[in-house]
């Protein structure tokens, strides 16, 4: 798990640079006490090539439970070849066991590649009073 992340932190589509080793030696420690978590790794024989990293969270508007695809990655030498699409495919499986109203991710503004794979699936704007509405992830750090 910890080399997927690495690798994804440090592609261009993640944050651009690797992991710390704080971040290295905190993470799956810090993981194990966050209630709802869910992780799933895709293997090719022995060698993880696939992670998601979701968050259990809490429509108030449906009064049910969601889940959050949080990180998504694929090694780049098995993209495209359904990968994502399997993890995928559990997540929401689990979501549908844990009686979740829905799936929630966001997607990079710059990665076509995987807005059209999870718009495949099924994944597109959010809905406001039935009429379409696109919502937009902001952050603000505050800290290390």
């Amino acid at each position: 798990m910890l080399a997927l992340l690495d690798a994804y932190a440090a592609d261009p589509m993640g944050a651009g640079e690797a992991l710390s080793a704080g971040v290295r030696a905190r993470l799956i420690p810090a993981l194990r006490r966050v209630p709802g978590h869910l992780v799933l790794l895709a293997f090719d024989g022995r060698q993880a090539v696939g992670l998601a990293v979701c968050f259990q969270g809490f429509s108030t508007f449906r009064a049910r439970c969601l889940l959050n695809v949080h990180d998504l990655a694929v090694r780049p030498g098995y993209r495209r070849r359904g990968v994502a699409t399997a993890l995928l495919t559990e997540v929401e499986a689990e979501g549908r066991r844990r009686d979740c109203c829905k799936l929630t991710l966001e997607v990079r503004d710059d990665n076509p590649a995987a807005e059209a794979l999870y718009r495949k699936l099924g994944f597109g704007p959010g809905s406001a009073a039935g009429r379409p509405a696109q919502y937009r992830f902001l952050e603000k750090r505050i800290g290390h």
